[in-house]
């Protein structure tokens, strides 16, 4: 089977030659500039032919043009510290403006796109990771302040957030010729750890759908849970084809969240330990149980979240082989 075959019948439950496999990780300093990002993904890729590629910014890309500043201070999941944020007052969330897709870093990322499409053609499926309204709003005001506004000023919030929708919205138009597969839609705030599920309900749910619904003109959207404490049930019948989630960290285990969720679900390795700190030999055993647990159907093997920047080469060899081994 080509990749997309693979991934296509994955998505639907029928047979597939063996269990799709991508691993995703940051590539720190390299983001900041559209060919040095793409020279990165393509090298990633060729590396280790995964099943397919995501395309994963730094999280301030979205949001940057509003006057956030981020460095990175040697992270091992390459992801940059904030510096600067755009909201202090509950005020500033009425005065944020749309954005121009095709300028400033959105429009960076764009050109990233294009050279990605040159590289990659039809052969290797990619998507574009986007961050949710909810998920943009931490990144410009923090985490902290944006719960407090959430509970004081909640129609200031929800002013905010509708602006990040659409500016979301005019982004993904202008992916239109990108060549994307798919969206990689990272949900970072449905965790109990950090709002209830009314809360959600109320500032997260509204605006996903929305994002999710224009989304749909691709064939394979992949949505990652965020969080130690996740809503599951809330969000398993978002319209994605691919869902991921920390199985290796929290509840559910793949087979009862397979259970809930109506296309592939992806995970079954620790980012930490096997596939950082372990072993080869580990991460084919880890691999294994993974595959057996789900059958081999409905199953993308991966990580709960990025891999370290660090990560052993052999121990990325390691998990592309693992689906090789257990075919």
């Amino acid at each position: 089977m080509n990749k997309r075959e693979r991934l296509e019948n994955t998505i639907s439950g029928e047979p597939v030659d063996r269990v799709a496999v991508a691993l995703w990780r940051h590539f720190p300093g390299d983001d900041q500039r559209a060919a040095d990002f793409a020279t990165a993904t393509v090298a990633f890729q060729q590396m280790y032919d995964w099943d397919f590629v995501k395309v994963t910014p730094a999280s301030s890309f979205c949001v940057s043009d509003y006057g956030v500043q981020d460095r990175w201070v040697g992270s091992l999941e390459g992801t940059r510290e904030y510096t600067q944020r755009a909201v202090e007052r509950s005020l500033d969330w009425t005065m944020l403006k749309v954005l121009d897709p095709e300028r400033g870093a959105l429009g960076r990322q764009l050109q990233t796109l294009a050279l990605l499409k040159e590289a990659f053609g039809e052969d290797v499926p990619y998507i574009q990771t986007i961050f949710s309204p909810l998920s943009q709003a931490k990144n410009i005001a923090g985490p902290e302040l944006l719960l407090r506004h959430m509970r004081t000023d909640p129609d200031r919030v929800h002013t905010g957030l509708r602006i990040l929708t659409e500016n979301t919205l005019r982004f993904l138009d202008a992916m239109r010729k990108s060549g994307i597969s798919g969206i990689f839609y990272a949900v970072q705030h449905a965790s109990y750890d950090l709002m209830s599920e009314e809360e959600y309900r109320t500032f997260g749910r509204p605006y996903d759908l929305e994002i999710l619904e224009a989304a749909s003109r691709w064939w394979f959207n992949f949505m990652h849970l965020h969080g130690s404490a996740p809503m599951f049930d809330l969000v398993a019948d978002y319209p994605v084809q691919a869902l991921n989630w920390h199985d290796q960290e929290t509840e559910p285990n793949l087979a009862i969240g397979k259970s809930k969720f109506a296309g592939a679900v992806s995970g079954g390795l620790g980012r930490w330990d096997p596939v950082h700190t372990g072993t080869p030999i580990e991460i084919r055993d880890r691999a294994r149980q993974a595959i057996q647990l789900t059958n081999g159907r409905r199953f993308i093997l991966a990580t709960g979240c990025v891999v370290m920047v660090t990560t052993p080469m052999s121990n990325l060899r390691a998990v592309r082989n693992a689906v090789e081994d257990t075919a």
